[in-house]
């Protein structure tokens, strides 16, 4: 009978090594289950930026992390785990295994940007530093063209500490990240750095010694720096524009400082029925700031000046006196314009898909609009609104003479007069001979000597690769390209593009260069459209990196600085490159 039994059981369920094997599936499967919300819960975290370990993950713990916690919420609506038990020495959660995870994660995104770096054949590099606490942090970037989508890349690759702050040890950074990689087979085409001597030194500098293993490798100045330069200088060289800056600093310190102050004036603002503005903060990197704090110190003047007033502090009435001067409101609207000019080349230079050509063209543009405004009509355009914004806020005094200083000279006979005397800033001419014009002059004569760190002949043939430029695909200047990067270019392959590109341009818009790559055949040209990958290839500047800082500054913040090199660099790959994270984790 107990035989029988055992035939039946093992009619209806198998033998034992079926029974054994279908419980080992079911048990593989569990497992499955709970790593599947273990790494949803990980990726989560590491995407987000997000800490994930607390001060004491003890059961007795009122809060174990965000991790331990994230897991104990999603324990309360999910079924399989209320309902399952994992192992007591596999489950998961120890720092150990979210080290691992994480890492294996940060290893999937670069794998997959090696991956696409390797179709691509060529890159570009771009590197850039950052203080990070005691620590100084290299962020390197890479731009390429994907050649499955045909877009214009740019990836953070890597985030190393630096050991030294010389040239070779920065270098020597670079490389070993590249070789870390395996992309010392593929081509790079250009490196874009900073201004700093360190970085572009001609000799010694980061940018000539890369060079020396890269001999094709051109160095390209971050366009993004070389604007904030042109500014910077502009004020260096007009001492009232320096001064000017200053009074603007002072201004929102005594508002922001002072929660009594900043209380005030939004309370005045209110009084008067003016929007609520807050006042802007200066930054000497960043001079998109500038316009935005001269436009809400315009925006809010009536406010400012009758807060300053109803404080009555020493400080508050000389801050009020500086900004009543005419000469002051003056380069108030003065700079609004001006810098209102170069703000969307601020922006502009810090996309990703941008092309040097187009760089190149809208830097022109925005030189020919400041040469457009340098006239006497807009001088006094400017001087008109200036007096209006003081006579609407009792504060013209425009007509004031200067202020002279005396000097007593005893035991000898003066012929002349003496002593230093300051130029009059209340009329129109004055104010355009000594400002406007000035500061405009500046501004141009920059932009022009500027953003010529690419040679002449390189520069001249990316801009003939625009579908726009006048000398769209001449020879001689593409030769100059081709040349450099030893590609083989053949005069039929330039003849036929023109032709397919002019019936083409009948059919549809081609208004820039990654078009034009789009439209070229491989087949058909290929060394055309090799030339072309190498020119959308060139970065304009290194905003990534400064991108990929911003990042670090979330992720390393003063709670988490016992966190090890190792995983800070896993996590910025993850929260940087977000969007792949999310791919790699759904796959």
């Amino acid at each position: 009978m107990v035989s029988w039994q055992g035939f039946k059981s093992t009619k209806e369920h198998g033998d034992i090594c079926m029974q054994l094997h279908s419980a080992s599936i079911n048990e593989i499967q569990e497992r499955r289950e709970y790593l599947r919300r273990i790494v949803a819960i990980i990726g989560f975290l590491a995407r987000q930026g997000i800490p994930f370990r607390g001060h004491s993950e003890k059961e007795s713990s009122e809060n174990q992390g965000n991790f331990l916690e994230c897991f104990k919420l999603l324990s309360q609506f999910d079924p399989f785990l209320q309902n399952y038990t994992a192992a007591s020495n596999s489950t998961y959660l120890s720092s150990i295994s979210q080290n691992e995870f994480i890492q294996s994660f940060a290893e999937e995104v670069t794998d997959e940007i090696r991956k696409e770096m390797k179709l691509s054949g060529m890159y570009a590099v771009m590197a850039d530093e950052a203080r990070d606490g005691k620590t100084e942090q290299l962020a390197v970037c890479v731009r390429y063209v994907n050649s499955d989508h045909g877009k214009v890349m740019e990836r953070f690759l890597g985030l190393q500490d630096l050991k030294g702050f010389d040239a070779k040890t920065i270098t020597n950074t670079i490389e070993a990240l590249l070789d870390a990689n395996e992309l010392g087979n593929l081509t790079c085409v250009a490196q874009t750095y900073d201004g700093a001597s360190v970085m572009s030194g001609v000799s010694g500098g980061v940018q000539a010694l890369f060079r020396a293993n890269h001999p094709e490798t051109i160095y390209i100045h971050c366009y993004t720096h070389e604007l904030n330069l042109v500014l910077c200088y502009t004020c260096r060289a007009i001492q009232e524009a320096a001064d000017f800056f200053d009074c603007l600093e002072c201004v929102y310190t005594f508002f922001n400082t002072s929660l009594v102050n900043h209380e005030k004036l939004i309370a005045v603002q209110k009084q008067l029925g003016l929007p609520g503005h807050e006042l802007a903060q200066l930054s000497r990197t960043r001079w998109s700031c500038q316009l935005a704090s001269v436009t809400a110190i315009l925006e809010s003047y009536s406010a400012v000046l009758t807060c300053l007033q109803e404080i009555g502090t020493p400080v508050a009435v000389g801050l009020r006196m500086k900004l009543s001067k005419f000469s002051v409101v003056y380069m108030m609207v003065m700079f609004e314009c001006l810098l209102s000019i170069t703000d969307g080349l601020h922006k502009y230079l810090q996309r990703v898909n941008l092309d040097l050509a187009e760089a190149v063209m809208y830097k022109e543009a925005v030189c020919d609009t400041l040469k457009a405004k340098r006239t006497d009509e807009m001088a006094q355009s400017l001087y008109n609104r200036a007096k209006a914004i003081c006579q609407a806020n009792g504060s013209d005094d425009q007509s004031s003479s200067p202020r002279r200083k005396q000097k007593r000279m005893k035991e000898f006979v003066v012929e002349s007069t003496c002593g230093a005397v300051g130029t009059d800033l209340g009329s129109s001419d004055n104010l355009k001979r000594h400002l406007y014009f000035p500061c405009v002059d500046r501004m141009i004569s920059e932009l022009s000597q500027r953003f010529s760190s690419v040679g002449v002949s390189i520069l001249k043939g990316v801009q003939v690769c625009h579908p726009s430029s006048v000398t769209f695909l001449s020879q001689d200047l593409l030769n100059e390209v081709a040349l450099h990067y030893n590609i083989e270019l053949r005069a039929e392959e330039i003849y036929v593009a023109k032709h397919y590109l002019e019936k083409k341009k009948e059919e549809c818009s081609i208004p820039d260069i990654l078009t034009v790559y789009r439209l070229l055949d491989c087949d058909m040209f290929p060394s055309l459209k090799k030339l072309f990958q190498i020119v959308l290839t060139l970065p304009v500047s290194s905003c990534t990196c400064e991108r990929s800082f911003s990042a670090l500054r979330r992720l390393h913040t003063w709670l988490r600085r016992t966190m090890r090199q190792e995983r800070l660099h896993n996590l910025a790959v993850l929260s940087i490159e977000k969007e792949s994270a999310q791919l790699s984790q759904e796959e």
